[in-house]
């Protein structure tokens, strides 16, 4: 289970804050490094998303030291991170939240296993959201044994 993952945003204290929205959430100053901050859907499970500034690194610590925050003069506005997030809202949320904010949002299917919201955080961070029923579908393909299935056959 993942319990939270970390983004870089261009504007962190409002891309927490939307995310806390559509998450019916809510967003926290992230103390460890100001100008961070701390989505929390306020489930059962812990789950937080950390949103830091764009040119924000994670480094190894030296030694036995913890990982420390680096501020990056050269940070890319694109990333392969991504993550797929159970919402309890509906796509017509999801859809006016982003038209408000001017971000693409689209109802995609993710090669006719189960659909998702592609919510592009900033027009740059993809979350994929999954309501309820998207939900349903995805859980439903990836119990162990459809998993097998699925990929024994592309081998």
């Amino acid at each position: 289970m993942i319990h939270h993952f970390s983004i870089a945003a261009e504007n962190p204290q409002h891309a927490a804050t939307v995310l806390a929205e559509v998450l019916n959430g809510k967003a926290f100053p992230f103390y460890p490094h100001p100008g961070s901050y701390m989505v929390f859907p306020l489930d059962e499970h812990g789950t937080a998303i950390e949103v830091y500034p764009l040119n924000t690194e994670l480094k190894p610590g030296e030694g036995e030291g913890q990982c420390t925050f680096v501020e990056s003069p050269q940070a890319s506005r694109y990333t392969a991170t991504h993550a797929a997030i159970s919402v309890n809202v509906s796509q017509e949320k999801i859809e006016e939240v982003g038209q408000r904010e001017g971000w693409r949002v689209l109802r995609c299917n993710r090669d006719s296993f189960f659909d998702v919201m592609e919510f592009w955080l900033e027009n740059r961070i993809m979350i994929e959201l999954l309501t309820p029923e998207m939900a349903d579908q995805y859980l439903a393909l990836s119990k162990p044994e459809n998993l097998q299935q699925i990929f024994a056959a592309t081998a």
